[in-house]
């Protein structure tokens, strides 16, 4: 589809090394956008790069750690230095914490939850919008989560950086949309992914229990997750601004 054609657009995907942003990375290379790859795993990064190239497209890689203002600033620049400008980018970097009710969180705890889903998020913001004001424009994808849309006893930060990522979206959305910068977010359900793996750790009741919490009954693919990021950043979705698209089996509904 023409209004889905990245052919000669840059895309920054942050959290790039697994998970759903190699897969909207690879999406977005396989619809002929040049790719920065950015995670702070470098043999992940790596895969993502090799998977774009296969889909046909050019990719880098760059090492950031989104909690970092230099690594994300450096990330941004990447895309410019290389290709010239940022036509888009996803903002997907993040972890879920401990699984503990919130009174028995330590600060440290509080505080590094905070630091890569909230503070990574503002970063990417602060650095690619910039960049997209003086070209022209561009469109922008935050990742959310179901957790943005409703509670979780057990997951207190998570669910507090996920919901205020929708805030920081229509924030964004809102100042720039004028000047020809969309500002949007996904709110994926529960997908298997190596982040979620790794909360259920091998533990076949909660596997169980969180595929059944989907109407839909099973856990996504992150190829579907990666379908929506990457079309809110297409033409297709030129009318959506400061959306929360909850993509999660009926979980919400």
């Amino acid at each position: 589809m023409a209004d889905q054609d990245f052919a000669g657009r840059v895309a920054l995907v942050t959290g790039g090394g697994s998970g759903l942003g190699q897969a909207a990375a690879r999406l977005l290379a396989g619809r002929g956008a040049l790719v920065v790859v950015a995670d702070v795993n470098e043999t992940g990064g790596a895969e993502t790069v090799q998977q774009c190239i296969d889909a046909g497209s050019e990719a880098v890689f760059f090492r950031t750690d989104v909690t970092l203002e230099a690594d994300v600033q450096g990330a941004v620049a990447t895309a410019v230095e290389r290709w010239g400008r940022l036509d888009a980018a996803i903002n997907n970097a993040g972890i879920n914490g401990p699984a503990k009710p919130i009174a028995d969180y330590t600060l440290d705890e509080w505080n590094t939850v905070l630091a890569t889903n909230l503070t990574g998020v503002f970063l990417g913001l602060k650095y690619e919008i910039p960049q997209m004001l003086a070209q022209g424009g561009g469109a922008i994808v935050n990742t959310s989560s179901g957790a943005g849309l409703r509670g979780f006893a057990l997951l207190p930060a998570y669910v507090a950086t996920k919901h205020a990522v929708l805030g920081l979206t229509k924030a964004a959305a809102l100042a720039y949309v004028k000047a020809g910068v969309r500002v949007n977010a996904v709110c994926p359900g529960s997908t298997r992914t190596p982040l979620l793996e790794g909360f259920m750790g091998g533990d076949p009741a909660m596997e169980a229990a969180i595929t059944n919490s989907a109407p839909i009954g099973r856990l996504a693919r992150p190829e579907e997750i990666a379908e929506a990021m990457v079309w809110l950043l297409s033409d297709a979705a030129s009318f959506m601004v400061g959306h929360a698209l909850a993509v999660d089996g009926g979980a919400i509904a």
